[in-house]
């Protein structure tokens, strides 16, 4: 069984949750406050936890063997006793402060038990054992993806496609020690990729000092989340990832515009994805009075929090739609200010329709705070930047084309092994000059764009040149040809359905208002006479 069979045998059960009245919009939350008892248990089984996470009375185990209105009742009961760390009785259960994270305010919507067994049934008849292969954690976050895709609504702000978090992880290139911040988490995407890749340089953290091993499970890592919700998602998501973080856990609950994003220290690198829109609270949902430029436009201000909050040296991997590219006002002066105080120097022209709000076309601005000789220069460090147009003349991705590492990789190649973009790079990616899909732009070129980073030069082959269309007079000539046939065609359905009387009258009609034949008043006086 692979990892995406289990995925969908997971998704299943969602069509026993809304047997049960359970929302769509609710099935994930309500799926994974059982599922993460169940993961737990299986990699405490397979030795992969050092202890079990879950205090006795609350485990897999004593849920697993119980039917009917009594195994009900002990869910509500466990789901009670994690959340509160406490059991009914008052008496204390666990002081564990990320467990009660995970299960805050948690209750299911269940009312039938038997929906209750039907769940633990399927999921004691996975075969666990090939999921072991590719991590409980990766299957967990198979499973939010299988949702993003599923959902649609709401969904994309949560959601960044896997294949491009890995790609620009990649990039990035995280190192043990560092500092790597998401203050946009969701559901901590970003943060395992960047744990899972340095664990891969470090043998799982075996090559580290025991010092270095706890700051990476601890400390290196640290995210924001508003959403309660998906909170609670992104740390069952670091928990199966062996990521606990502080006393909060990985990912904090709180606003990244407001004091909690104010509060977060400096960081050596960040990745994220920050919502798209503006805030609902307009201005007065964007608390900091830190960011030099007041915007409603949630990533402009997200984008003045990430650049603002890097350390001298570091970098950043930030995916952005393309209004903040071309916006004016507020917009360029953000741009300014970003290409004063860090070297702006690649940007990733992404395909449309591979985030799950169809339509969005955005990008990936890879920076530098400062520049390569002076990390603390704060006046134009941006000599030039290069863009790698990955969206004109490229499939229509979706469930049938989905977009893989494979789309990726021509990206990776010419940004280079250099996380700071100073890998020799040369527009000879995909043709030369105009004709590369890698271009370098200068500063003063930029400039004379109005500061706009919205640049594009490959011409779609799939639209049709303003040269090459017929003149006015053939195209309003085919467009009325066209009109003419659908009256034609709409006059003979009618005929068989027997209007025929309303087919005269409109027709009539259309004489009068075209200027043809016999006005429409007289053929109706002559009707009267």
């Amino acid at each position: 069984m692979t990892n995406n069979d289990i995925v969908q045998k997971l998704w299943n059960l969602c069509d026993v949750l809304r047997d049960d009245g359970i929302n769509y919009s609710d099935y994930v939350t309500e799926l994974v406050l059982l599922l993460f008892i169940k993961m737990v248990h299986e990699n405490t089984e397979a030795g992969l936890l050092e202890k079990h996470p879950l205090p006795a009375g609350c485990r897999w185990t004593d849920l697993n063997g119980k039917s009917g209105i009594n195994l009900l009742n002990d869910y509500k009961r466990i789901l009670l006793s994690l959340s509160t760390g406490k059991d009914t009785d008052g008496n204390l259960v666990h002081e564990d402060p990320l467990i009660s994270a995970i299960y805050a305010d948690a209750q299911t919507r269940l009312r039938e038990p038997r929906h209750l067994e039907q769940m633990i049934r399927t999921l004691d008849q996975i075969d666990w054992f090939s999921a072991q292969k590719d991590g409980l954690g990766d299957l967990y976050e198979g499973l939010l993806e299988k949702n993003a895709s599923e959902t649609k609504s709401g969904a994309g702000q949560y959601f960044t496609p896997r294949a491009l978090i890995n790609s620009m992880v990649r990039c990035i290139k995280p190192q043990p020690g560092e500092v790597i911040q998401d203050p946009a988490a969701g559901t901590a995407g970003f943060l395992v990729a960047a744990d899972q890749y340095m664990r891969e340089q470090t043998d799982n953290y075996l090559d580290l000092s025991a010092k270095d091993a706890a700051f990476q499970k601890n400390q290196a890592l640290v995210g924001i989340e508003l959403v309660p919700n998906t909170r609670r998602l992104s740390l069952m998501n670091c928990l199966l990832h062996g990521m606990e973080g502080d006393d909060e856990g990985v990912v904090h609950l709180g606003n990244a515009l407001g004091e909690a994003g104010k509060s977060l220290p400096r960081a050596d690198i960040i990745l994220a994805n920050p919502p798209f829109g503006t805030s609902k609270g307009g201005e007065a949902s964007n608390t900091r009075d830190d960011l030099t430029f007041k915007t409603s436009n949630k990533q402009l201000a997200f984008l003045q929090h990430i650049y603002r909050n890097l350390k001298p040296g570091g970098r950043a991997a930030v995916v952005l739609p393309d209004n903040v590219l071309f916006e004016a006002g507020v917009g360029t002066e953000v741009r300014r200010d970003l290409m004063h105080k860090c070297n702006l120097h690649t940007i990733l022209r992404l395909p449309t329709g591979i985030f799950y709000a169809q339509g969005v076309k955005t990008n990936v601005l890879f920076f530098q705070k400062g520049s390569a000789t002076d990390p603390l220069q704060a006046e134009n460090c941006t000599q030039r930047t290069w863009v790698f147009d990955l969206r004109s003349n490229m499939p229509s991705f979706g469930k049938r084309t989905p977009f893989g590492d494979a789309h990726l990789k021509p990206f990776e190649d010419a940004y280079g092994s250099d996380p700071n973009g100073n890998s020799p790079r040369a527009e000879n990616v995909d043709g030369i000059g105009e004709l590369s899909r890698f271009r370098c732009f200068t500063r003063e070129q930029i400039a004379e764009r109005g500061d706009s980073l919205d640049i594009s030069w490959l011409k779609d082959v799939n639209a049709m040149d303003a040269a090459d269309l017929p003149a006015p007079e053939v195209l309003a000539g085919e467009a009325m040809a066209e009109l003419t046939e659908a009256l034609h065609e709409l006059e003979a359905l009618m005929e068989a359905l027997g209007a025929d009387e309303e087919v005269d009258a409109q027709k009539r009609l259309l004489a009068e208002t075209m200027g043809l034949g016999t006005p429409l008043s007289q053929l109706q006086e002559e009707d009267r006479g």
